[in-house]
């Protein structure tokens, strides 16, 4: 299970059993994300978390790093069992626009952020994937 991390949404993807393919799943208000990780892992087999993270390459840590930082504890809190992997987000929002845009989806849809988030995490999961299999 991947997510896009946001101060206002949190975009979610998750893979198939076999780990071939990711797949945007949801897009969620920050509030709601441990309910509904809570209720998918009921669900679902989750084997790890993903989380987008923007590695900033030599700069200091922005404000956003430190919530990221803050809700990977509390996965690590409430899952122990599961590892948690920083994956690098460097433009992903960017690249999930420009899918959008290729994709044919109007103009309103391609500028809903939830769409772009959803998608985000999409890219982040299958980066994970491809590193993978390495």
């Amino acid at each position: 299970m991947a997510f896009d991390f946001g101060l206002k949404r949190i975009g979610v993807a998750v893979t198939d059993p076999l780990q071939i393919i990711a797949n945007s799943l949801e897009t969620l208000p920050r509030k709601e994300i441990f309910n509904f990780i809570k209720q998918y892992c009921t669900r679902e087999e989750v084997e790890a978390f993903v989380v987008g993270y923007p590695f900033s390459h030599g700069h200091a840590e922005n404000e956003i790093t430190r919530h990221i930082e803050v809700f990977i504890a509390k996965l690590n809190e409430l899952y122990p069992d599961k590892k948690v992997t920083k994956i690098d987000e460097s433009f992903t929002s960017k690249i999930a626009s420009q899918t959008l845009f290729l994709s044919g989806v109007n103009r309103k849809q391609r500028h809903n952020k939830g769409n772009i988030d959803a998608i985000s995490a999409n890219i982040i999961l299958q980066s994970y994937l491809e590193m993978k299999k390495l």
